[in-house]
C-alpha cells in the first residue's frame, strides 16, 4: 500500500492503492485516520463508496466510525455515513402549521412529544424532523417493559473470558439518551434521540431521572466504566410520538407536559386529506386501469369520514380517531395485488375489500372496546352496501368474526 513512509496520506496514495482499499477494510480506516485533507475522505466515501462496499447499507462499523470522528470531515460528509440506507421520505406530509411548530419547539431546547391518533404519520415525520435538525438519530420504540434504564442506562451482566473459565462481571450500558449523548459528543455532530410510541410504556417510570435532568442540564445522568460523565447536551435534541387514540393531554402526568413541548398530529383538513389520497393513488395506481380511481377516492374519503365522524347509514358517530396514513398501505396492496394474475388481477374488486382486510380494519380492532367492535363491523357492512364497484365483504367478514369472538367471551362471564 501507498504511503508506506508515514506521511500525510494523498488522494494520489488513494487512487493508487483503490484495489488493495477494496479488499483490506483496515486500510481504509487508515487511510481516513491518515487523510492530508478533506478531498480523501470525499474520494474514499463520495466516490468510491468503500464504506458501503465494506460495511453494507446501513450500520456504522469501523469505516464509517471513523468518518465520523475524523476532524477533516464535515457534517454533509458525516451525515452521509451516519445515514446510509436511511429510507425516510423527503416530502413532509403532515399539515404545515404541524411542522412550523415542531421546529420551533427544538429550536427552544425543548424535548418534543408528537402526539394524536394512529396513522396520523408521527414516526415518519419524527424521522423527517430529526434529519431536518440534527446530522443524525437512532429510533427507539418502546415497550411495557420499559424502565428508567433502557432511557438513561444502568448496571448490567457482562459475561468474559473463554468457554469454560467465563466468568461473570458488570459494567455500564448506556439508555437511549445517554448514548446519544455520547455519540454527539464524540462525532462532534447534532444528534436526535427518538423514543417511539411511549405510550406503551409507564411514561412516569421511565422518564423519572430525565425529568430532573430536562431541570437541571448539570445533573449526571450516568457515569460510563471509563469515569465519563454523561449529561444533557444541547446538541441533542429528543423526540417523543405518543399514540393518543384512547386519551387525552388532560389524563397524561403532568410532569410530561411541563417539561415537554406538546405538538398535536390530529385532523387533517379535507383539501389537504384529499391531496393525500389522491397522491398515493395516482403514484402507486397510476398505470393500472383494473380500479376506478375516482371510486377508489370516494371510498376512502367515505371510511375515513364514517371512522371519525360517524356515518348516516347506520346512524351511529363517531368510532374512533383515525389518520389517513393507513390508506397509503392499501393502495400499495393493490399496486401489487393487480399486476400478477396469481394474486388478484383477475379480481380487482376483490382485491380491495382484501385490501381493507389486511391493513385497515385490523388495526382498527386493535385498540377497539365492544361497542367500537360493533360500530365497526356495522360500517363495513353498510360500506359493502354502499359500493357496488368494490367486494368489501372481506373486511366487514374479519370485524364480524372478532365481534362474534368478544361476544362468547362476554358471555363466558355471565
Amino acid at each position: 500500500m501507498a504511503n508506506s513512509s508515514g506521511d500525510d496520506y494523498t488522494r494520489e496514495d488513494a487512487e493508487e492503492s483503490l484495489d488493495i482499499l477494496r479488499a483490506v477494510q483496515d486500510k481504509v480506516v487508515e487511510a481516513i485516520e491518515q487523510a492530508a485533507s478533506d478531498d480523501v475522505l470525499h474520494f474514499l466515501i463520495r466516490e468510491q463508496k468503500l464504506d458501503v462496499h465494506h460495511e453494507g447499507d446501513q450500520g456504522v462499523g469501523p469505516i464509517r466510525r471513523a468518518v465520523l470522528e475524523s476532524p477533516l470531515a464535515n457534517q454533509h460528509l458525516k451525515r452521509a455515513v451516519i445515514t446510509r440506507g436511511d429510507d425516510t421520505p423527503e416530502t413532509v406530509l403532515v399539515p404545515d402549521e404541524v411542522e412550523r411548530n415542531a421546529r420551533t419547539a427544538l429550536r427552544t431546547g425543548k424535548p418534543v412529544v408528537l402526539y394524536g391518533p394512529t396513522g396520523t404519520g408521527k414516526t415518519t415525520f419524527a424521522k423527517q424532523l430529526a434529519l431536518r435538525h440534527c446530522t443524525g438519530y437512532s429510533l427507539h420504540t418502546a415497550t411495557p417493559s420499559w424502565t428508567a434504564k433502557d432511557i438513561i442506562g444502568g448496571i448490567g451482566p457482562q459475561l468474559t473470558g473463554s468457554s469454560g473459565l467465563r466468568s461473570l462481571n458488570y459494567h455500564t450500558e448506556l439508555g437511549a439518551v445517554s448514548e446519544g449523548v455520547k455519540r454527539a459528543r464524540d462525532y462532534g455532530i447534532e444528534y436526535a434521540v427518538i423514543l417511539d410510541e411511549i405510550t406503551r410504556a409507564d411514561i412516569s417510570q421511565i422518564f423519572g431521572p430525565l425529568y430532573t435532568a430536562i431541570e437541571n442540564r448539570n445533573q449526571t445522568l450516568i457515569e460510563t466504566d471509563d469515569g465519563e460523565t454523561i449529561e444533557l447536551d444541547e446538541d441533542v435534541s429528543i423526540i417523543c410520538t405518543m399514540n393518543m387514540s384512547d386519551r387525552t393531554v388532560n389524563e397524561l402526568d403532568n410532569a410530561i407536559t411541563r417539561r415537554f413541548a406538546m405538538v398535536e398530529l390530529d385532523e387533517y383538513e379535507d383539501d389537504d386529506r384529499r391531496s393525500l389520497f389522491e397522491g398515493w393513488i395516482d403514484d402507486e395506481l397510476g398505470s393500472i386501469p383494473l380500479v376506478d380511481h375516482d371510486d377508489l377516492l370516494a371510498l376512502f374519503e367515505a371510511d375515513y369520514d364514517g371512522i371519525n365522524n360517524g356515518s348516516e347509514e347506520t346512524s351511529r358517530g363517531p368510532i374512533m380517531r383515525f389518520g389517513p396514513m393507513h390508506y397509503r398501505d392499501v393502495t400499495v396492496f393493490l399496486r401489487e395485488a393487480l399486476q400478477d394474475e396469481e394474486l388478484y388481477m383477475d379480481d380487482p374488486e376483490l382485491a380491495v375489500g382484501q385490501a381493507f382486510r389486511t391493513f385497515i380494519v385490523p388495526r382498527l380492532l386493535n385498540s377497539a372496546a365492544f361497542p367500537q367492535i360493533e360500530q365497526i363491523e356495522e360500517h363495513y357492512r353498510a360500506l359493502n352496501n354502499s359500493f357496488d364497484e368494490f367486494d368489501l365483504a372481506p373486511a366487514a367478514e374479519l370485524a364480524r368474526r372478532e365481534l362474534d369472538a368478544e361476544r362468547r367471551q362476554m358471555g363466558s362471564y355471565e
